[in-house]
């Protein structure tokens, strides 16, 4: 089948409405007879339900507050491990995939006993991950969170 083949279909006029009694929508033309609905702009405002209580009024409104303070990303001591590196910090846990990127606040929280010596510098640790940390050999230091390189817009 081609474009060529294809024939075109009718394409039926649509009825013209307000014409007079013989046009086929009668004389009112399918607006009934007097008020509001049958004026010209007639009609009544999107949502109104006649003098009720419109639904929008009804619902209740959305109540409460959303920090927009981002929350820490929780990094598991049994995650340390798995690393098997001697450092670890924003940067190398945004470049193995554990956090969306290096910009991010960071707090380690404890859960398995670490078997190796790890220097762990982040945003944040409970004190059960910091003792585990310490008596594994390794160390926690608590360091502000990395702020994103600004970027200029010159080239303008």
């Amino acid at each position: 089948m081609k474009y060529s083949d294809l024939s075109l279909t009718k394409k039926k006029s649509s009825k013209r409405a307000g014409r007079g009694i013989s046009a086929g929508r009668g004389k009112t033309a399918g607006r009934g007879t007097k008020g509001q609905g049958s004026r010209k702009s007639g009609g009544v405002k999107p949502g109104f339900e006649g003098g009720q209580m419109p639904l929008y009024k009804r619902i209740p409104k959305l109540r409460g507050f959303k920090s927009h303070r981002p929350k820490a990303h929780n990094i598991k001591t049994s995650v340390l491990d798995d690393l098997k590196l001697k450092k670890v910090d924003n940067f190398v846990l945004a470049d193995k995939g554990l956090l969306p990127d290096a910009y991010s606040k960071v707090k380690l929280i404890a859960d398995k006993d670490i078997k190796t010596a790890v220097e762990v510098s982040l945003q944040g640790a409970s004190t059960s991950a910091a003792a585990k940390l310490e008596k594994a050999g390794g160390s926690f230091i608590k360091i502000p969170q990395n702020l994103r390189p600004k970027t200029s817009n010159k080239s303008k």
